[in-house]
Order: structure tokens, then C-alpha cells, then sequence
């Protein structure tokens, strides 16, 4: 890692007034600044370009003995520094090197404890240090944001924090949101002069935060209390459970630790909130000695489709047949993964042994064979309670990853939870995919075998709603992937127009344009990235399957090319010596220009798939070329209504 340090005299960018001690920091760019204010609290403001984007907010911690931080702040010191250094992922979902640039100020209190903001060229975060040696409880953490008057939100809200975490996002003036109104991270606000993305990262021992509205243009958080006691909901439940006892704090701590950062992705361009790694660069840094193991790619998924195979001389469904047709599927197209979902195990809480109908070691066995890897799905009650045997057990089977689900708590046993599973699969070379889950909020970083996350309403809600629109399918790059990996599932051959689409469990369709679920691929970031289709239709659509296996889960260079919120998107990555795009838009048909400056020196091939000439109609209408550009051509992704574009770009 190479590192650039400048320490500045903290005089230099400081102010003192007589009523309070008020600090300024800007960005290395200078377009951000933030404003840290002392008086009986700690209060600061962010602007950009000299506009107040986050008017007032306020920073405390309450605990159940000794000092709260920022009741009465007295500053014993405070630091100034620029850092300079790039930053190399192992699994690099947007970029391999990422440019990790900020001014840091830093201010130690009486009380043993810091206070750390960091300005980016892309946003603010910050973050309290606890310095003292010893057990306490943290009560409640104080986060209060305030934004200019006119100020909107899209707003995932939540009927409870016992939850998934798939919302949908609600456009609400922020006087609209009311006190009972909270929801889960990402949120998103949209101020008069710019947008802030707000989430968390490096969020480890301590409860996700959820943010509640107040009637006004100021938001607060809330927490999960610390869960005493939870029970199988109705005596019998594998997968939900009701919180019976809570205490009245959020969290035990036993002192000298870092707490989350707490992170602001702003921008005037909506572009940013697509391309910004803040996330990532204030996540945790890799635990893991030895990575090579890890192996990112795509699954052919069962349980979307609800393994409905056809054209063969056996019954589809939970057997060693059907699976063995996935893998052969899998194998003929180099899909590197196969998951078992839900039905393999002997029951959903006897996970030690599997489905009599199915032979899970032969399958294991006989996908090694034909080279791809079984990932296998469980419950997260029932591995909760036996975890090291069970981990263990699919280790011995030759499996090569989890995917947990129904977790639906953002308490702190549930994020040491998650933890504790990334580690302990670590131990044993198992990637992990959490579904059911909350948003991510660094642990990819900290243990990069956890490939992917849910925290989406994805494309399974076709199954049963109608929710998955062309509008929703263009608004989740800007808000819910900002946080980090998104589990969405793409890859739907059955393609309808909204006014011929048609709620089917058993055979679900998907809202917009077969370009649009392919343009997918590039758009959306999911190193363990899924193909939800039955092989039986993708064997029916080859040509379409073709174009997608070309495409890579993980980047070395990502360019916005275009982006507005919940109107389009169209996104340039690099893997290799290959560019690839994908462009979505949501109802309205468009044309926009694709610069491709990027390329380079050279000539080159363009493979392209787009919206066919009748796809306003017949939604599966595609078209493929192949033309030759360079960095000069002038080309235009035109994209009927829901519609898509993509493009694989090969130097000759």
C-alpha cells in the first residue's frame, strides 16, 4: 500500500468563537467542507460548493456509566491530516485499486474518547473512539440530521426492526415523514443543491442503526434494543422468531474500540452515489491471511424458477436428477457455481442430513467433476445453534459456500452473528452469501468470502408482487448498492411490458425488457452474482446466455457514463483488456449518448445487445450486433420503455 501522510497544524483551520470552539475541515478537492461546533453538545453542518447540504446534526453516545460523549464536550486536543493511499481489494466490486483520499480531523475529549471526521471529495463521515479500559452499556447514541427546507427523501421505511430489510423507496417531503415513520439504511435525501446517500460502515458489535422522521426536516436515530430473550414464534417456528425480553440499552461494550462510521455520500451528480467506494474505504481492512481460495462468479439459481425443468424423462423437482441437470447446465456454459436452495436439507431445522430424494455427496462429487462448486442454503435458527459442527459437515461434503437466510435482526447478537459466521467459514474456505439480511456495512471488506448480500427487494418478488418495476430496477444502483454487494438475482428469460405482466409463483416473469435483465449484469455489483432462470429456458435462449456468461461478477474500473435517480443508468467497467456496459431505463423510452473515450488508443470489436424494434410490445425482443468503434465512435444506447443496452468491447 503506498501512503501519503501531511499532519497540518490544527490552528491553521480553526476557528474559535467566544460561546464555542468551532473547527472547519474541507476536502482535498475543497469542495466539501465540514463544521464541527462545541458548546453543551457536539453539533456539525456539511456543505458543498459553499451550500448547506446537512444544515445541523448532532454527535453523542449515552452509556450507563462514566462519561457520555459530547454532553459538555472539553477538548483536550485535536489533529489535522491528509491521507494520500491507494487501497487494494481482494474482491474488487467496483474497482482493484481505489484511491482512498481525505482530509481527517480528529479531536480527543476529556473522558478518554475521540471524535474522527473525515472529508472526501464524495462525501463526510465520522466516527467516535472509546479510549477508556472498561464494561459498560452504551444507552443510546445520538444521531440528529437536519437539512434545508424543500428537502425529500427516498425513504425505505420499515413497519418493524424485526425485518428483511426489502423495502420499497418512498419519494417523501421530509415534513411528510412523521414520528411513528422510520426506516432501515441506505436512505437517501435530496436537498435543494445536492444529494446525500446516508449509511453506516465498519459495523462490528453494535446494532444496525435505523433513522425516524420527526414531522420536520430533522431525522434521529433509533436502535434495536440488546436482546435478553428470543423465542420460536408460535413454539414451533424454523425461521421466525418473537423478542420477548429487551433490556434498556443498545449495546455491552467493554471500552477501547472504534463504533461505526457514520458515512455521507454527497454529490450534485447522481453519478457519485453509483461510483463512491466510501463504504468500502471505511470498512474494517482484510483479516484474511491467504485469499486465493476465494473465487467469485455466477450460480445457476433453483429456486426462483422452482426447478421447473422440462423436456427430459424424469420428474423435476427436489432429486438428484434435477440437480445433476443444473450442474450440466452449469457446466456447459462455465457458470461457475450451483446452489442448492431450500428443500435439499432432511428438514429446515435438521440441516446435518439431507432430502432422501436428494444425494447432496454425490452431487457434490459429481459437480467437482464437470468443474462447479456447490453452494448450499440454510436457515440462519438453526445454524446459529450448532454452527462449528454444521460448517464443519459441509466442509466434509466438499461444499463451497452458505447461503444463510432469515436473519431479520440488526441487533447486536445478530451483527456478531454475522460475523462469527464470516470468520468461522474463513477458518474453512467457505464463501458466504447472506440473504435475509441486512445491508452491508463493511464485513466484505474485513472477511472478502462474503460475497454478496440481500437487503433488496429483488427479482424473487416477482413470485408474488408487482413491485419490481422498471422505475424500482433503476432507483436500487443509486440508493440500496452504495452500501455495497446486492443480492437482486437477475437473469429472467420470461420479459413482460407492465401492462402484460402477471403475478406467477410457480413461473415468474419479470417487469421490462429481456435487454434490461441482461444489462443487469454490468449494472448491478454481486461478485456471487445469479442466472434465476430454469436451464431449461436458458437452453432455449442460448444466444442471450451466450452474451451474459461473457460478462464478469467482479471489476477492475468502473465509469458512470450516465445516471439519474430512478430515471436511468448507464455504467463502463473494465475487467481484464474488455469494457463492458449496461444501460436500464425505467418507463420512458431513451437515447443516450455513449462516449468512448475511455477505450483508449486502438480499434475495436463492439458486441452489443439491445432492445429489439418491437420490444415496446413484445418485451423478449432483442437485438445483437457486432460493429467496430474506437475511442472516437459516436454511438447512442437507445432503449425502448423498461427497456436495456449492453455492450462487450474486445480490442483487435
Amino acid at each position: 500500500m503506498k501512503k501519503r501522510v501531511l499532519i497540518l497544524c490544527g490552528l491553521l483551520l480553526c476557528a474559535y468563537q467566544a460561546s464555542s470552539q468551532t473547527y472547519e475541515v474541507k476536502s482535498p478537492d475543497g469542495r466539501i467542507q465540514i463544521k464541527v461546533n462545541h458548546s453543551d453538545k457536539i453539533s456539525w453542518s456539511a456543505s458543498l460548493n459553499g451550500n448547506l447540504i446537512i444544515e445541523n446534526a448532532e454527535a453523542g453516545m449515552d452509556f450507563s456509566s462514566k462519561t457520555n460523549f459530547g454532553l459538555n464536550p472539553k477538548i483536550k486536543k485535536q489533529t489535522v491530516k491528509s491521507i494520500s493511499q491507494n487501497i487494494h481489494a481482494i474482491v474488487p466490486i467496483k474497482e482493484s485499486e481505489i484511491k482512498d483520499e481525505y482530509t481527517e480531523l480528529s479531536i480527543t475529549y476529556q473522558g478518554n474518547y475521540k471524535l474522527n471526521f473525515r472529508a472526501y471529495n464524495d462525501g463526510v463521515a465520522y466516527q467516535f473512539v472509546d479510549e477508556a479500559k472498561e464494561k459498560r452499556n452504551v444507552v443510546s447514541e445520538k444521531v440528529s440530521l437536519s437539512f434545508p427546507n424543500g428537502s425529500r427523501s427516498l425513504f425505505p421505511q420499515e413497519e418493524s426492526m424485526y425485518s428483511h430489510n426489502e423495502r420499497l423507496y418512498l419519494d417523501k417531503s421530509l415534513n411528510e415523514i412523521a414520528f411513528k415513520d422510520f426506516c432501515s439504511l441506505p436512505v437517501l435525501f435530496t436537498t435543494p443543491k445536492a444529494k446525500v446517500l446516508f449509511t453506516e460502515t465498519a459495523l462490528h458489535d453494535y446494532p444496525g442503526l435505523f433513522l425516524k422522521g420527526n414531522g420536520n426536516t430533522t431525522l434521529n436515530a433509533i436502535f434495536p434494543k440488546y436482546v435478553l430473550e428470543a423465542v420460536d414464534k408460535d413454539g414451533k417456528s424454523d425461521r421466525v422468531q418473537t423478542i420477548t425480553k429487551e433490556a434498556d440499552y443498545i449495546a455491552k461494550t467493554n471500552g477501547n474500540r472504534a463504533f461505526p462510521w457514520r458515512v455521507f455520500i454527497i454529490s450534485d451528480d447522481d453519478r457519485t452515489l453509483v461510483s463512491s467506494n466510501l463504504s468500502y474505504q471505511l470498512a474494517a481492512p482484510n483479516a484474511l491471511k491467504n485469499t486465493d481460495w476465494i473465487k467469485p462468479g455466477k450460480v445457476a439459481w433453483d429456486w426462483y424458477n422452482d426447478n421447473n425443468i422440462y423436456g427430459v424423462d424424469f420428474k423435476a423437482g427436489l432429486n438428484t436428477e434435477t440437480y445433476k441437470y443444473f450442474i450440466d447446465f452449469a457446466a456447459a456454459n462455465k457458470v461457475e457455481y450451483v446452489i442448492l436452495d431450500e428443500g435439499w436439507t432432511k428438514s429446515t431445522t435438521n440441516i446435518l442430513d439431507f432430502n432422501p430424494t436428494m444425494d447432496v455427496k454425490e452431487l457434490i462429487r459429481y459437480g467437482k467433476e464437470k468443474g462447479v462448486g456447490i453452494i448450499l442454503w440454510v436457515l440462519w435458527k438453526p445454524l446459529d445453534q450448532n454452527l462449528l459442527q454444521i460448517l464443519e459437515t459441509y466442509k466434509s461434503w466438499g461444499a463451497k459456500g452458505i447461503k444463510i437466510d432469515y436473519m431479520q435482526r440488526n441487533d447486536q447478537y445478530m451483527v456478531n452473528s454475522y460475523e462469527q459466521i464470516a470468520r468461522e467459514c474463513a477458518k474453512l474456505e467457505l464463501l458466504v452469501d447472506f440473504h435475509g439480511a441486512f445491508k452491508p456495512a463493511g464485513l466484505h471488506r474485513m472477511y472478502p468470502n462474503v460475497l454478496n448480500y440481500e437487503g433488496v427487494r429483488g427479482n424473487e418478488n416477482n413470485k408474488w408482487s408487482e413491485d419490481i418495476t422498471p422505475e424500482h430496477t433503476v432507483t436500487i444502483p443509486f440508493i440500496r448498492m452504495a452500501a455495497g454487494p446486492m443480492d437482486f438475482t437477475p437473469g429472467s428469460m420470461i420479459n413482460k411490458q407492465p401492462k402484460n405482466f402477471a403475478i406467477s409463483f410457480n413461473n415468474p416473469m419479470t417487469m421490462g425488457t429481456r435487454a434490461h435483465q441482461v444489462a443487469m449484469y454490468v449494472v448491478y455489483e454481486a461478485p456471487l452474482q445469479m442466472m434465476c432462470e430454469s436451464p431449461s429456458t436458458y437452453y432455449k435462449e442460448q444466444e442471450t446466455v451466450d452474451f451474459i456468461t461473457q460478462i464478469p461478477t467482479v471489476w477492475d474500473k468502473t465509469v458512470v457514463l450516465h445516471g439519474s435517480v430512478g430515471n436511468y443508468i448507464v455504467v463502463a467497467r473494465k475487467k481484464g483488456d474488455k469494457w463492458f456496459i449496461g444501460g436500464m431505463t425505467d418507463a420512458d423510452a431513451r437515447a443516450l449518448p455513449i462516449d468512448l473515450s475511455f477505450l483508449g488508443e486502438g480499434n475495436f470489436s463492439m458486441e452489443v445487445f439491445s432492445d429489439g424494434i418491437n420490444a415496446e410490445a413484445f418485451a423478449q425482443d432483442y437485438k445483437k450486433e457486432i460493429i467496430a468503434v474506437n475511442k472516437n465512435t459516436k454511438v447512442t444506447a437507445k432503449m425502448a420503455s423498461g427497456g436495456g443496452w449492453s455492450a462487450i468491447i474486445t480490442q483487435k
